[in-house]
């Protein structure tokens, strides 16, 4: 049941954008974001969605999701370490329910998973994974980095991979900002995976 504000296709409070209500550059974008390799998880019902009902903005933030998802030298696992914690610290179920199948794909420990899922301590999981977490549970929830967190986030990235691993939790934090004010439902039938406490 969703709830009364929730439009039953788009599953947000806001309608399915409409290809012809859009200019060019706005269509353009609709297509990428309607094509399933267009680099979205979820097409038009989710974020692609949301922010085509401002579509200069969802053009201008496109590049910058590409290349803080696909091109700024992250492995798979380290992006969806990030993504996945990032989505924690927000409670960001539906970047949660998109992203932690993802993050099983390309590797990423069960252990990891629940770690963060379950704000356990990080003894015991891998040394890369646990700098990560412990990185977005400070930026996030702490809001203040630690020295010793940032001298080895530091050590480990570089200065120009480190902007750009603050940069892209931020990015997803910002997404987790989107779907909070405008409702996104998860899929009917779809199970939430991320216990919101």
């Amino acid at each position: 049941m969703l709830p009364d504000d929730i439009d039953s296709e788009s599953r947000c409070r806001l309608p399915l954008p409409r290809r012809e209500d859009l200019d060019d550059a706005g269509k353009l974008v609709f297509d990428r974001s309607a094509d399933p390799t267009g680099g979205t998880i979820r097409g038009l019902k989710g974020p692609a969605g949301i922010q085509l009902h401002s579509p200069f903005l969802c053009k201008a933030n496109r590049p910058v999701g590409r290349y803080l998802r696909f091109e700024a030298g992250f492995s798979e696992r380290e992006r969806e370490v990030a993504i996945l914690i990032t989505a924690r610290v927000c409670d960001s179920r539906f970047e949660w329910a998109a992203h932690e199948p993802v993050a099983l794909q390309v590797g990423v420990p069960q252990a990891t998973i629940d770690a963060i899922k379950h704000r356990l301590p990080l003894e015991g999981i891998d040394a890369e994974d646990a700098l990560i977490v412990q990185f977005g549970r400070e930026t996030f929830g702490a809001r203040k980095l630690s020295s010793q967190t940032y001298a080895k986030a530091l050590a480990r990235f570089g200065v120009r991979r480190l902007v750009d691993l603050a940069a892209l939790m931020g990015n997803y934090a910002s997404t987790a900002a989107v779907l909070t004010v405008f409702d996104m439902q998860l899929d009917e039938g779809t199970t939430a995976l991320l216990p919101v406490d």
